[in-house]
Order: C-alpha cells, then sequence, then structure tokens
C-alpha cells in the first residue's frame, strides 16, 4: 500500500534541494509536493518532530557547553520576497528550541557605519557559536540580490560577492558550523494577497512598508538573480532548499523537517560526566 500523501516525511522536504540546474519557475509557489491532507494533518505532522527536535538542540547547546570549540553549531539562512513569511517560519519553528541555545538575526538596510566595511562585515559578527543555533531573517545574499537588480553594483562585483559568500561559508563549515539555505518562494499572487492584508488589518499595519509595492515591479528581475544565486551557490557544505510557500504552514513543516534530519546527522550524545556521579550522588546523601 502506498503510503498516504498527508504523511509528509523528512524524504519529501529532502527532495527540495534546489541543485545546480535549479530553475525557479519550475517551482509552483502555490504547491505542496509531498502533502495533499487536509488543515488537521497538515497540524499534525507539523508537531510529529517536537519531542525529538527539542532534545536534539537541547545536546547541541550541551556539547557546546562542555566541549566549547569542539562543538558544532548551526546556520539557518532564510530568504524570501516580502511577505513570504520569513519572521513567521523562525518563530514557529524555533519556538520548539530552548531559547538559551537559540538566536534570531534580522539583517535590514545596512547603517552607514556598516556601509563603510566590506558587505560580509556586518554578517560575520554574527556567526553562531559553538553549540548554537542561529537564524538569519535575510543575509549576505540580501548584498547580490537587491544591489544586483537595482544595478547599483556592476557584474564584475556581483562575482565578487558571490565568490566571498562562497568562501564564507566554506570557512563556516570548516569551523563545524552547518549550513542550511532556505528560499521561500512566494508567487507574486499570494504577496499582493499578503500586501492587502497589511492594509486591511489594524494589527498588521505596522508591517506594511510602502516600498515593498514599488520592489514588485521588479519582480522578474528578483527571480531571475535569485535562480543565480542559488544554482552558484548549493554546495552540499550549504545547501539551497527552496520550499513553495503559498502555503505557509506547509513551507514552516517543511523546514522543520530539514532541520530534524540537520540535527540528526550531527549524531551527537549527550556530554560525558567530568566527575563521578557514584561520588557526588553519595556526597548530596551525605550534605542532608
Amino acid at each position: 500500500m502506498v503510503e498516504s500523501m498527508a504523511k509528509f516525511k523528512i524524504e519529501d522536504a529532502l527532495a527540495l534541494r534546489a541543485g545546480k540546474n535549479f530553475q525557479i519557475d519550475s517551482v509552483d509557489a502555490s504547491a505542496t509536493p509531498g502533502f495533499d491532507g487536509d488543515k488537521a494533518a497538515l497540524d499534525a505532522r507539523f508537531s510529529k518532530y517536537d519531542d525529538e527536535l527539542y532534545e536534539l538542540q537541547e545536546r547541541l547547546f550541551a556539547n557546546g557547553r562542555s566541549y566549547g570549540e569542539d562543538a558544532p553549531a548551526v546556520l539557518i539562512i532564510l530568504q524570501g520576497m516580502d511577505t513570504s513569511g520569513k519572521g513567521g517560519a523562525i518563530r514557529h519553528v524555533l519556538s520548539t528550541f530552548d531559547p538559551q541555545g537559540t538566536t534570531t538575526v534580522g539583517f535590514g538596510k545596512p547603517t552607514e557605519e556598516e556601509l563603510e566595511h566590506d558587505f560580509l562585515w556586518r554578517i560575520r559578527k554574527h556567526d553562531p557559536q559553538p553549540g548554537q543555533i542561529v537564524a538569519f531573517d535575510r543575509s549576505h545574499y540580501e548584498d547580490v540580490l537587491i544591489q544586483r537588480v537595482h544595478e547599483w553594483v556592476d557584474e564584475e562585483e556581483v562575482d565578487r560577492r558571490i565568490e566571498a559568500i562562497r568562501d564564507y561559508e566554506l570557512e563556516l563549515t570548516a569551523k563545524g558550523v552547518k549550513v542550511i539555505k532556505i528560499f521561500l518562494h512566494l508567487s507574486k499572487e499570494a504577496q499582493n494577497e499578503n500586501l492587502l492584508e497589511r492594509t486591511e488589518r489594524e494589527d498588521k499595519f505596522w508591517k506594511y512598508d510602502p516600498a515593498d509595492v514599488e520592489e514588485r515591479a521588479y519582480w522578474d528581475e528578483y527571480m531571475a538573480a535569485y535562480q543565480d544565486a542559488i544554482r552558484r551557490t548549493d554546495e552540499n557544505y550549504a545547501p539551497w532548499y527552496v520550499i513553495p510557500t503559498d502555503n505557509k504552514k506547509y513551507a514552516r513543516m517543511a523546514l522543520k523537517f530539514l532541520i530534524v534530519d540537520l540535527l540528526r546527522h550531527l549524531d551527537l550524545e549527550w556530554p560525558a560526566p567530568d566527575f563521578d556521579p557514584e561520588v557526588e550522588r553519595q556526597r548530596i546523601k551525605d550534605a542532608d
């Protein structure tokens, strides 16, 4: 019997890997690959690995506390067009974790100080420390994408930045950081609905930025820039996954499953004690 597609699996999430021949127009942003269940089934699958995910993250954090620089770390990079739900994905997925071991960094428009340095200067300050999971809401890729779309830099500089990004991500992996990159692929139609909602709901007014409407005029240019950047920087040490995102709950589920797979492959054990448990148990008893 074929397993129901309502039972989205980790293998289905891994199948969203972009690859060197990635074609952005081949991905239907409104689709839910590997899943055809209803809302209740989606909610159930979303929570399937929560207990395991919490333990895996605790093991990572514990290894960082116990082994210092010898412990691994994780960097999750989320990119996507405006209203694609990057912040929401981070909030819903990382809420499973112990806050001590997780950090979210949002990168907006560079400050005057940041513009005085190379584009990676402000990024490097947030490199994950051993035992930590760091999520970037936008990232160093912004300095390739938006700069290229608006032709604020020439193609030679775009090439230089892409090579710098490849070197940076390879450098991170050499330090024990596991890098995973997610493009939340939203359709132009869904973005239109999301922008309208931000002008209609009081609790979403604060999210609305008129500039987002102006950027829609460059949609095709952004898609081309994303496709090229993803193709040129998708590597086994820093893979790209393209998740259809019109259904945001589906996107969050897929992201969570990818993180489960990554943490499983760290294959971490609980740190061994640096004391004799039997001796310490006796000391505790004797102290009473």
